[in-house]
């Protein structure tokens, strides 16, 4: 890491440049600062609201030269529109039994993340992670985090998300599912178990991190209605 820019407060760092993940030829760069301290839920808080994500004990925001693809999102759960399509997801998966186990690794999650990643990201960094690196993912969090499995009717993990949760809101850290099972649409299931669960506990955000129209692995997030978009006035509709 390099170029450290001073805050009153915080030091925040931003990255070397690296090749982008999810656009080709373009680079990655991102601001990163840490969430250690006994103010970290209260700095995740604001940070989440600045379009910052977490990832184990850092907060980042993507600073790439000359591009601003990554849109960060979040969805008004209160008001969420229920669309046919989504409801047909919903009911494919009315068999599934939710378990909310805390910060928690296991290695029938890993072996359920190690599918899913040669699966679906096999040519990425995270397709060689180690389970003490899993681990490392679940567990190193300085702020209130859980992981939810989800069950079939056998008592088999067929999904797992970790989820990070504010005073306002629900994140959507990363998510897990079986590869093998298409028909269940699992990936948007646990989304909108997520927005039934911040319903349910009186929360008006979930928030989905990133979207990348020029990302058919991001450009999902506009299907969740209605959406909000962080640009330089602050919150507002989604127009993408």
């Amino acid at each position: 890491m390099n170029q450290t820019l001073n805050r009153p407060d915080r030091f925040f760092f931003g990255t070397r440049m690296l090749p982008c993940p999810y656009i080709p030829g373009r680079v990655e760069r991102k601001v990163v600062t840490d969430l250690s301290g006994p103010m970290a839920a209260d700095l995740y808080e604001r940070l989440s609201r600045a379009g910052f994500r977490r990832s184990h004990g850092l907060a980042y925001r993507p600073a790439c030269p000359g591009c601003r693809a990554c849109v960060p999102v979040r969805i008004d759960a209160a008001n969420f529109e229920w669309t046919k399509s989504f409801k047909r997801t919903w009911r494919a998966n009315d068999d599934l039994v939710a378990d909310d186990i805390g910060a928690l690794a296991t290695v029938e999650q890993f072996r359920l993340f190690s599918r899913y990643q040669q699966s679906r990201h096999g040519g990425g960094e995270m397709a060689t992670m180690t389970f003490a690196d899993y681990r490392m993912m679940v567990e190193e969090t300085p702020v209130e985090t859980r992981i939810v499995e989800f069950r079939d009717g056998d008592g088999d993990l067929i999904g797992a998300m970790l989820v990070d949760q504010m005073e306002d809101s629900l994140s959507a850290v990363y998510s897990i599912f079986d590869p093998n099972q298409p028909q269940r649409s699992l990936g948007t299931f646990m989304v909108l178990w997520l927005l039934e669960r911040a319903t349910e506990i009186g929360l008006p955000y979930v928030y989905l991190g990133y979207w990348i129209g020029e990302s058919g692995k991001m450009a999902y997030k506009s299907r969740f209605r209605p959406l909000e978009s962080l640009g330089p006035e602050g919150w507002a509709p989604f127009a993408g």
